[in-house]
């Protein structure tokens, strides 16, 4: 396993290049890909352990399979709704983490799902999911790529806002592109000869660009665009046949994520069960992400061709899809964990459900009540 320093400098040292390559400036979205994805290096890419309960574990954050075994379970009863109301038997899931979801998954569905195909750039998370999902042997397929084509149920938990963002500031009523460039006074040529990591500051130029509604008032602002998650779903639409597919993430819907008073942006660093605001430090060693604007994931969708299902509150959700009664089965630790995953002081709120499907659409069940696409 790679040591801190080992990951550390060498990722510094690529990415200075790259900030060199492109004239002494780098957009933020290229630094955040390259510090999450740099094969070998990057968060994604290293094989650093990433998820777990605690920090005595080595991991840095948790997600809702970890946390509960019952999350999969829920979602297993709206998956095997989608698989009968499109009639197909395969489940795809892009960036499954420990594997932890797809085990809750097979588990539950049975036969219902004759193969279990998971999309995952990480060689290092591939390797725990292989571990995880052994017993499924043939069953389960990872590929690296795009396929030609979808037929069955997607899901993505957590997987949208680990998708490179732009960062937008308003400054004195002038919007600017936040970038990266290297710390006065460091050359490259330097940097080659040196046993420190290159340091980076940010630096602002002016940009066209906008977020995709006004933002009230004069005050200076910092926000984020998402056109890399937006294409992701673009795609997503022209390969997606016949199907449907879900997506869980913390975010809002437009009008709410660009609030006047979200002044300072979403962007947050995750690492040992603890956050921070500055992504320019500690390369390839803590999570980089964003909230995510649902609006936006709504629109590419239906660009793409695709309908919307529903959108509601992960609590919500859940509950739609009997997690109360899967609870209510369970002992006082299973239940006191579930619990988190509806508490709206929790995940129950945070985090989000968006479901698209092919034509036509259908009555989803985990937006039975609660639903609240009219937001978009």
């Amino acid at each position: 396993m790679r040591t801190a320093d080992s990951l550390t400098t060498p990722l510094a040292s690529r990415i200075a290049q790259a900030v060199q390559a492109a004239g002494g400036w780098l957009g933020f979205d290229e630094f955040m890909n390259m510090a999450l994805y740099t094969p070998g290096l990057g968060y994604y890419a290293n094989d650093l352990r990433k998820l777990g309960l605690m920090p005595g574990s080595g991991s840095d954050f948790v997600t809702a399979p970890e946390l509960s075994p019952l999350f999969g379970r829920a979602l297993a009863t709206q998956v095997q709704q989608a698989l009968q109301a499109t009639q197909t038997r395969e489940v795809w899931e892009f960036g499954a983490g420990s594997g932890a979801l797809a085990l809750q998954l097979l588990d539950a569905l049975g036969d219902a799902i004759q193969r279990y195909t998971i999309v995952d750039l990480s060689g290092a998370l591939r390797a725990r999911q292989q571990q995880t999902l052994a017993d499924y042997g043939d069953r389960v397929r990872w590929l690296s790529t795009w396929p030609d084509e979808i037929q069955g149920v997607v899901i993505g938990n957590e997987v949208l806002d680990a998708m490179p963002v732009k960062l937008l500031a308003r400054i004195e009523g002038v919007w600017h592109e936040r970038g990266v460039t290297l710390e006065a006074g460091q050359e490259q040529s330097d940097q080659a000869e040196s046993p420190d990591a290159p340091k980076f500051v940010w630096q602002d130029r002016p940009t066209d660009l906008r977020p995709p509604i006004s933002i009230e008032a004069a005050h200076d602002y910092l926000t984020e665009i998402h056109p890399m998650a937006e294409a992701f779903v673009r795609t997503l639409a022209d390969k997606l046949k016949q199907g449907a597919a879900f997506f869980i993430d913390y975010g809002f819907a437009e009008r709410e994520y660009y609030h006047a008073q979200r002044h300072m942006g979403t962007l947050i660093c995750h690492r040992a069960h603890r956050t921070d605001s500055n992504p320019l430090c500690d390369l390839g060693l803590k999570d980089i992400s964003a909230h995510i604007n649902f609006t936006g994931i709504a629109v590419a969708a239906q660009a793409g061709g695709l309908e919307v299902l529903g959108y509601c509150s992960q609590g919500r959700f859940l509950l739609n899809c009997g997690l109360a009664q899967l609870m209510a089965q369970a002992d006082l630790t299973v239940r006191a964990q579930a619990h988190k995953l509806v508490a709206e002081h929790e995940m129950g709120e945070l985090f989000k459900v968006i479901g698209l499907c092919t034509a036509p659409l259908w009555p989803c069940l985990g937006f039975a009540l609660g639903d609240r696409t009219h937001t978009l």
